[in-house]
């Protein structure tokens, strides 16, 4: 979406493009400004492919996909951000060479990066024991944002595999300008302005709403575009 300096946005878990960065309007945002949004759908995820074969999920295959779609754009000076697991596979691309001139971390604590079978846990609980969850509940409402997402139950399940932690040290040697922004309610994966306060040039935005309700509040799209066309 729109022409301009390229900035890579990739969603969440469970999620896709649509939903995360153009529903809620955080992508034409930034069109608005002068960007060229390029948002990929993650393998197993919206539009692009969602293999059944456990070889098609080894661990920190979202990452290397990042790094072939930057390699396939031709992209040299751009910027980079996720929200939530497309936080973490920013991050891993950070931690294995990428090079994007500024970084959004978004809905992604520090727990969630440095040890991340906890979040895995949680969801493989969600999705082997679908449709008997009380109504209300967290594992409720992630299993109704599965639905509405229409996702395949099969090939999320897969994509725990891949998740691949990362050690402090590694996050602390990000060099580049980053805000981590999160919803004040936002603890899913631990505190985000722990990431911030590890990074040598990083900086905490607080949004309203929780790890859910974040990405459909206009302060997200907001905060991202402060920081971008600063």
């Amino acid at each position: 979406m729109g022409e301009g300096r390229p900035v890579v946005l990739i969603h969440g878990y469970f999620s896709n493009a649509e939903v995360n960065w153009i529903k809620y309007g955080h992508a034409a945002k930034l069109a608005a400004k002068g960007f060229r949004v390029i948002m990929p759908d993650l393998r197993a995820h919206g539009q692009s492919a969602k293999p059944h074969d456990p070889a098609a999920y080894p661990p920190d295959v979202l990452m290397r996909d990042g790094f072939a779609l930057i390699a396939h754009l031709g992209l040299t000076d751009y910027d980079l951000g996720g929200y939530s697991l497309g936080a973490r596979t920013v991050v891993r691309m950070l931690a294995n060479g990428a090079a994007p001139k500024r970084v959004v971390l978004a809905g992604m604590g520090l727990d969630g990066l440095v040890a991340t079978k906890g979040r895995g846990g949680y969801f493989h609980r969600v999705l082997t024991n679908l449709g008997t969850f009380q109504r209300g509940t967290s594992e409720w409402l992630t299993e109704a944002f599965l639905k509405t997402t229409k996702g395949d139950p099969e090939a999320l399940l897969l994509i725990l595999q891949t998740f691949v932690d990362t050690p402090r040290e590694a996050i602390a040697a990000i060099s580049q300008p980053t805000v981590a922004i999160a919803g004040v309610e936002d603890y899913d994966n631990g505190a985000a302005h722990e990431v911030a306060d590890l990074l040598p040039h990083g900086h905490f935005v607080e949004v309203p709403g929780n790890h859910m309700s974040a990405v459909t509040r206009p302060e997200l799209g907001d905060a991202i575009v402060a920081f971008l066309a600063a």
